[in-house]
C-alpha cells in the first residue's frame, strides 16, 4: 500500500440496509485512515452520511466513487444482503485492499464463492462484522476453556433471538453470530443434521417464502440443527423458534465435563461460568461473572468498539498480507452452515460439509 494515511470510503444504502450497525463510524478517529467519500443512492441519506463522516465528496453510484477516489479501504455497510456481492466484487476490480462488510455475507453459496475467489485473486482482505470475536471478554472465555476450567468441551448450545423473526429469518440474520463462534471454538464444520418445521409440520416447498432484507428464500418458524466438526469430538446445536412469549436466550452455552459457560454476543457480552458437572446450581454451585483482565468497571456492550477493533485488524491484515480474524472464509462458512440446515431438511438426514451443490439454493433446487 501507499504511504499513510490510507484513503477510506463508505458504501451505504439508505432505506435498504442503511449503513448496518454503525460500520461507517468505525472509520473515524483511526490514525491510519482518511475518509474521503461516501456513496449512497438516496440523496438525503447521502447528505447525512457525509455530515456524519465529515466528508465533502459524495456519490450516488458506488462504482463511480471507487473509480474516481481509488480508496484502499472500503466499508460495505448495508445490512441487506442482496447488494453485498456486487459491491465487494466492484471493490476488488478497483484495487481496494481491504473491505469491512456487514453480516451476513450473501444469500447463497454461489455469491459467497464469487466473493472468496475475488479476494483470493486480488489479495483483497475482507473482514466480517462479527464483533464478539474481537471482545476481550470472549478472549477470556477461550482462555478459561484452554486452561481446563470446564473440563473437556462436550457440546455447544446456541439459540437465536427468537423474536418475530424466529425460525429461518433468525437463523440467517442473527444465527450467523452464534455459528461463527461455534466454528471459532470447534474448527471447520464437517456435517449438519437439521429439522426445519412450520407450525409443527416438516417444512416443504409450500412453506418457502421470500425473506426480508434481501435474505433470499426462507422456510420454517422453528429450526433445530446439529453440527459436527472435522477436528473436534464435541458437537454444536443451534435452535430458533417463534414462541408466543419471546425470551432472552440469544447466546451460546459451552458445556464441559466439569462445568459450563454461558455467554451472549457483542463487545462486552454478559458471560458467566458454572463449575458444576451437572450444569445446574441445584448442588450449591453458583454462576460467576466472567470479565476480561483490566476491564473498565463501566465497560458497555457496544458494537461500535467491536467495529473499531475489526477495522484496526483489517488494516493490520492489509499491511502484513495476513487474514483478519473474521475473514472472508468465516463469512462464507456461516452461510454454508445456514444453508446446510435446509439441505438436511430436504434430504431427511445428515449432509456433509462443504455442500456439494454450490450453484443452487437448497430451497430452490435445480
Amino acid at each position: 500500500m501507499v504511504a499513510q494515511p490510507y484513503r477510506a470510503a463508505v458504501i451505504g444504502r439508505t432505506g435498504r440496509g442503511d449503513y448496518g450497525h454503525g460500520l461507517d463510524l468505525a472509520l473515524l478517529d483511526q490514525p491510519k485512515l482518511q475518509v474521503v467519500a461516501v456513496a449512497d443512492d438516496n440523496p438525503e441519506g447521502r447528505a447525512r452520511g457525509a455530515k456524519r463522516l465529515h466528508v465533502d465528496k459524495t456519490y450516488g453510484d458506488y462504482r463511480e466513487m471507487l473509480q474516481r477516489e481509488r480508496p484502499q479501504l472500503v466499508v460495505v455497510g448495508p445490512r441487506w444482503l442482496d447488494p453485498h456481492k456486487d459491491m465487494i466484487l466492484a471493490c476488488a476490480e478497483n484495487g481496494v485492499r481491504g473491505v469491512f462488510c456487514e453480516k451476513p455475507m450473501a444469500p447463497d453459496l454461489a455469491s459467497c464463492d464469487a466473493i472468496v475467489d475475488a479476494c483470493d485473486r486480488t489479495h483483497m482482505k475482507l473482514a466480517m462484522a462479527f464483533q464478539t470475536r474481537y471482545s476481550p471478554r470472549y478472549e477470556r472465555v477461550k482462555a478459561l476453556i484452554a486452561e481446563g476450567a470446564i473440563g473437556e468441551v462436550l457440546e455447544l448450545r446456541g439459540r437465536g433471538k427468537e423474536d418475530r423473526r424466529g425460525g429461518g429469518e433468525d437463523l440467517m440474520v442473527l444465527g450467523v453470530h452464534i455459528l461463527d463462534l461455534c466454528r471459532d471454538l470447534l474448527g471447520e464444520p464437517d456435517w449438519c443434521f437439521a429439522r426445519v418445521s412450520e407450525q409443527g409440520k416438516p417444512a416443504g416447498p409450500t412453506h418457502v417464502r421470500e425473506g426480508a432484507e434481501g435474505i433470499g428464500p426462507l422456510a420454517g418458524d422453528r429450526i433445530d440443527a446439529m453440527f459436527g466438526f472435522k477436528d473436534a469430538a464435541a458437537v454444536a446445536h443451534f435452535a430458533s423458534s417463534r414462541p408466543k412469549q419471546p425470551g432472552k436466550r440469544f447466546g451460546l452455552m459451552i458445556c464441559g465435563s466439569t462445568g459450563c459457560i454461558q455467554m451472549e454476543t457483542g463487545w462486552a457480552p454478559p458471560a458467566f461460568i458454572l463449575k458444576d458437572p451437572a450444569w445446574t446450581t441445584a448442588g450449591g454451585s453458583a454462576w460467576t461473572p466472567i470479565t476480561a483482565p483490566n476491564e473498565p468497571a463501566d465497560v458497555k456492550n457496544d458494537l461500535g468498539e467491536g467495529n473499531r477493533a475489526i477495522v484496526a485488524d483489517l488494516i493490520h491484515a492489509v499491511e502484513t498480507d495476513t487474514q483478519p480474524r473474521t475473514d472472508v472464509r468465516a463469512g462464507r462458512a456461516t452461510i454454508e452452515m445456514v444453508l446446510a440446515c435446509y439441505a438436511s431438511q430436504a434430504r431427511g438426514g445428515v449432509v456433509p460439509l462443504p455442500l456439494a451443490d454450490r450453484a443452487s439454493h437448497p430451497l430452490r433446487p435445480r
